[in-house]
């Protein structure tokens, strides 16, 4: 298959970039459209194709062939290949030898995207380099020793007479230089574009535009004629580190890894509150251009390149470390070394596992809809903005097996061979709502990231079903792509159409790993070293003389062994079979999700092999045919690899159904109804209000559910995200609501409830916070300013500290929740009323024989969605004690302070109230006695916001041994020192019961009664 296309590449369009296989004619630039972003962008006038090929030819020259003759063709292939190159470009250094036939290196009048040049092109040439040098195996070669040492030139006679002295590496360097104008930005993002031999003249704001003299810096005229759109792609921006970073290492020319570092960390950096990055983002200043995200297109390599950073720089030393630095030019952008925290190999593990984190929450869908996939959502929210994939997204499934994840890897696999079976081919975008192909976007062009996935997941679990899939795929190529000058992408794989290019990338990836599937025994799949496939396919690896000897990153240790990832142990086969894949039960959900089994029987011979087969007996039916059946899945599954008892498992489908409240004939309809708050949904009248409702919310041990809970995931069909919530003010819902409704009935909650606190603002000027004229402090803390901070949070920048407790997690998650309430964050006009001091703070009543009941009085009124708070509290005389074990309180205390403040721990909470002395029940006198729990104690290590309910195992007794004729109403709160700064504080306190919604009798838990 590789060489049916590379023979006719370099027959028919060699030196230009791409062949086109129907005319047998060469691909090049639209020089008469720039804008033709879809060729320009990757084709750049330096023979693509060949240096897109270079490593697969290295790499097939190590695969075992059955005529003798041909064992040395990939390398004499391979080396003839690399003079070629030279010949047309020159050997990229500064002498007579530098100028090629077509050019002095890439010195070329070619508007070029950065992404596709850094990773076919320098991946390409640095990859090929590798495997000239030695770096990277190729079996039978051995270039001389003592040679590959940096600084010191490589020489390497070849029996065609060429010596390889590190030309590639040259060109490499020579290529990736010419892109560094593009990096010269305020975000350290680069510009998507850049010309090879101009730079970057149509970015109007690019620093290089202006001339150094001058008090303010001028345009020059000739670059003020014109813009280029400064938007580029996450996957584009922050996908450059592996080619970068080997460059650097290689030439010791440090600027290029700093600068993919820079970039990379600026799209996460950017990252949303809930830990999503969006496909497009400007390069100048830095925000996302659209609210959707994905893993697919715009977004996929960064995923990759952040978990194959961490292979690929585990044990090298941080480039601030070995004493060399770069020294911009002119030409290139100034850069600040990244933070430490940053540079480490363990920094870009984090990332992987953060963003999976994420990926799985928000962008998942699991068993409950047929077969686990993933969806578009909103970068913001996480709440669904699209039920389709597209092909780029097949390279998830291969990430998570190399990262250890195989189980899901295995499930997402599973719905891609699908489809694939389906269509004999992946369209460009496939709908998993409509199981059609989405939008129009029906071809399929080469792409390598499916056969990718099945490579990765064969190397994980060596279970055959894998290689039948690989057969499949390349019986499918043959059938459907071949032509007699090469290999056509398919326009439309419904019909069959085919369309006239040969991607680069089909003979560098698809072939490739294609090739390496079925070679199991090849020095690569033996290569014990941390070597990674770049996004293009192509072999990377920092030798070892180019890695420290420094000692590991102390970073390293704050990674748990558990937490690296590694292939789980496959399981048992089960008897009378061979693939532990074929035996799952859930392989057919996948099959009925891509509708497989409404797919009529083809036994049409549709491929154009049909004469070309005639004289070539090593063309079979299998080759011409479509499959005569869906009833095996894959259709090239033998009948052996399937359990004598197989049997598929129920799919599972969740409960939903939708409740649509009555219209008021008294309400005018409007949008303001609804308003849209930071982590959800407010709702401001119920008329006609219809909520969409799923059963796929685990239970959590207060909820007291054996079942799942229901979630809100649709108001007035505005989705929502798996984390956004519905807000019902107390006052509507009770006026409203039938308490007799199964459907949606109101319940109060009888353990947790919210203390209500209003708070003395912070002296700025102070150091310290002096106590209010109504509050006794013993004891008080520093002010952490983290409670006060009333500000509206940026989604986009937000980062939580990593060193966080899980109390202070949990107060950043309770602040999130009132600003919520009170913020839009996208208010129509700047608020006038000042920041609010009022927080509202979870809180546990205990339970036992020595438990009272909480005071009857008026509950404070929820967060006012238009900002400030809402009413006032009852309670404004506050004492703060210590933990009240030793001896009994003045009797002063409890006649003159309604709450009393204690610190959790010395003693038990029934011996805390046993040292109240008695009092006559006022409405002056203690209502109501809040103990504190803090960091240290049982139940830190608690999901935030969660909190141990306390047990009073003994009826309250006074300090004289009597039994207490008026029990006192205790509440735990957690927070620790930032709960006891805050009452220190306090103004004002009071209580606000918490109220949930039952629907169908099982809760509602993603709705909030405020």
């Amino acid at each position: 298959m590789f060489y049916h296309g590379y023979d006719n590449y370099i027959k028919h369009a060699f030196p230009e970039d791409e062949l086109r296989p129907l005319t047998c004619k060469p691909l090049t630039r639209d020089r008469s459209n720039p804008l033709h972003y879809e060729i320009n962008d990757a084709l750049g006038n330096y023979s693509l194709t060949l240096i897109d090929s270079l490593s697969t030819l290295a790499i097939l020259a190590s695969s075992p062939s059955a005529d003798a003759k041909k064992r040395g063709k990939a390398l004499s292939y391979f080396q003839t290949a690399v003079g070629a190159l030279v010949e047309q470009y020159g050997d990229g250094g500064d002498g007579p030898n530098g100028r090629g036939l077509r050019a002095t290196g890439f010195d070329l009048d070619s508007k070029v995207q950065v992404f596709e040049t850094v990773i076919r092109g320098v991946g390409g040439l640095l990859s090929a380099h590798q495997f000239a040098v030695g770096d990277l195996p190729i079996g039978g070669y051995s270039p001389r020793k003592g040679q590959q040492q940096r600084h010191v030139e490589v020489r390497v006679k070849w029996p065609n007479g060429f010596v390889y002295d590190g030309q590639l590496l040259r060109l490499a360097l020579d290529l990736a230089t010419r892109l560094l104008p593009a990096f010269n930005t305020p975000t350290g993002i680069p510009y998507p574009r850049v010309n090879l031999r101009y730079g970057v003249p149509f970015y109007v704001n690019s620093p290089m535009n202006y001339e150094d003299e001058g008090e303010d810096g001028i345009c020059q005229p000739a670059q003020q004629s014109s813009s280029e759109a400064t938007e580029t792609c996450s996957a584009g921006a922050g996908s450059l580190i592996l080619e970068f970073s080997t460059l650097s290492r290689l030439t010791d020319m440090h600027v290029f890894e700093e600068v993919a570092k820079r970039a990379f960390w600026a799209i996460w950096d950017r990252r949303s509150t809930i830990g999503l990055i969006g496909s497009g983002i400007d390069a100048e200043s830095g925000l996302w251009t659209s609210p959707y995200t994905g893993i697919g297109a715009g977004i996929d390599s960064f995923f990759e390149y952040a978990a194959k950073s961490y292979i690929l720089l585990s044990g090298a030393s941080k480039i601030n470390e070995s004493g060399v630095y770069s020294t911009p030019s002119p030409t290139t952008p100034s850069v600040v070394t990244a933070p430490a925290d940053q540079e480490s190999a363990e920094s870009f593990l984090r990332v992987w596992q953060e963003a999976h984190t994420a990926i799985t929450r928000h962008l998942r869908r699991g068993k409950n809809y047929i077969h686990p996939h993933y969806i578009q959502a909103d970068l913001y929210t996480g709440a669904a903005r699209g039920f389709w994939f597209d092909s780029l997204s097949a390279f998830y499934p291969g990430l998570l097996a190399l990262m250890g994840n195989v189980d899901e890897a295995i499930e997402s696999h599973l719905l891609l061979t699908a489809v694939w079976t389906r269509y004999s081919a992946l369209p460009e975008r496939w709908s998993v709502s409509s199981g059609s192909v989405e939008g129009g976007l029906n071809w399929w062009g080469g792409r390598p990231e499916f056969i990718e996935s099945t490579y990765h997941l064969y190397r994980a679990t060596g279970d055959p079903w894998y290689l039948r899939v690989g057969e499949m795929v390349l019986r499918d190529i043959k059938r459907r792509c071949w032509t007699k000058c090469g290999w056509a992408g398919i326009q439309d794989v419904r019909t069959g159409e085919r369309s006239d290019r040969m991607e680069s990338f089909f003979l560098g990836e698809t072939t490739k790993y294609l090739l390496l599937l079925f070679d199991p025994e090849h020095p690569l799949n033996k290569l014990d070293a941390p070597f990674v496939f770049s996004t293009e396919g192509h072999p990377l690896i920092i030798p070892r003389n180019a890695r420290s000897h420094s000692k590991p990153s102390a970073e390293g240790s704050v990674i748990k062994e558990a937490d690296l990832g590694s292939c789980p142990i496959a399981p048992p086969k089960l008897p009378f079979s061979m693939s532990t894949v074929a035996a799952r039960g859930d392989i057919f959900h996948a099959a009925n999700l891509a509708r497989l089994h409404l797919m009529p029987t083809p036994n049409n011979i549709d491929s154009p092999l049909v004469e070309y087969s005639s004289d070539h007996p090593s063309i079979s039916i299998s080759d011409i045919r479509s499959p005569s059946n869906y009833t095996y899945f894959p259709w090239t599954l033998p009948p052996e690899l399937i359990p004598h008892n197989a049997a598929c498992t129920k799919i599972v489908s969740r409960p939903t159904f939708d409740i649509t409240f009555p219209t008021d004939p008294s309400v005018v309809l409007n949008p303001g109804m609804l308003q849209r708050v930071l982590n959800g949904i407010l709702v401001h009248s119920m008329s006609g209000l219809r909520m969409n409702m799923i059963q796929d919310v685990p239970p959590s041990p207060d909820d007291h559910e054996d079942k799942d809970l229901f979630r809100i995931q649709a108001v007035n069909n505005i989705l929502l995200g798996k984390d956004e919530k519905v807000f019902l003010p107390n006052e509507i819902v009770s006026s409203v609501l039938n308490a007799q409704d199964p459907n949606f009935q109101r319940v109060r909650e009888t353990s947790m409830l919210d203390l209500v606190i209003d708070v003395k603002s912070p002296d700025p000027a102070s150091s310290s916070s002096e106590p209010n004229s109504t509050t006794s402090t013993m004891t008080p803390s520093s002010t952490a300013s983290l409670i006060f901070s009333e500000s509206p949070r940026n989604d986009v920048n937000c980062v939580s500290e990593p060193d966080s407790s899980p109390i202070r997690l949990a107060f950043n998650s309770l602040l999130q929740h009132v600003n919520a309430l009170i913020h839009d964050p996208n208010p129509p006009q700047p608020q006038n009323h000042p920041p609010s001091n009022r927080l509202y703070l979870p809180a546990i009543t205990p339970s036992g024989a020595g438990a009272a009941p909480l005071p009857d009085v008026a509950e404070a009124l929820g967060p006012s969605p238009h900002g400030g708070a809402r009413g006032s509290l009852i309670w404004d005389r506050i004492y703060l004690g210590d933990e009240n074990c030793a001896t009994a309180l003045p009797a002063h205390v409890v006649r003159e302070h309604q709450i009393l403040v204690l610190r959790r721990g010395g003693c038990s909470f029934s011996q805390k109230l046993h040292n109240i002395p008695t009092y006559a029940p006022s409405k002056t006198s203690l209502q109501l006695v809040v103990v504190v729990s803090f960091e240290d104690e049982d139940g830190a290590g608690l999901p935030p916001g969660w909190l141990i309910r306390p047990l009073l195992e003994k009826v309250q007794m006074t300090p004289k041994g009597l039994a207490r004729r008026n029990p006192i109403p205790m509440v735990l709160v957690g927070g620790g020192h930032e709960t006891w700064d805050a009452l220190t504080r306090a103004i004002a306190v009071g209580i606000k019961r918490r109220w949930k919604v039952l629907a169908q009798g099982i809760g509602v838990g993603n709705l909030i009664i405020t």
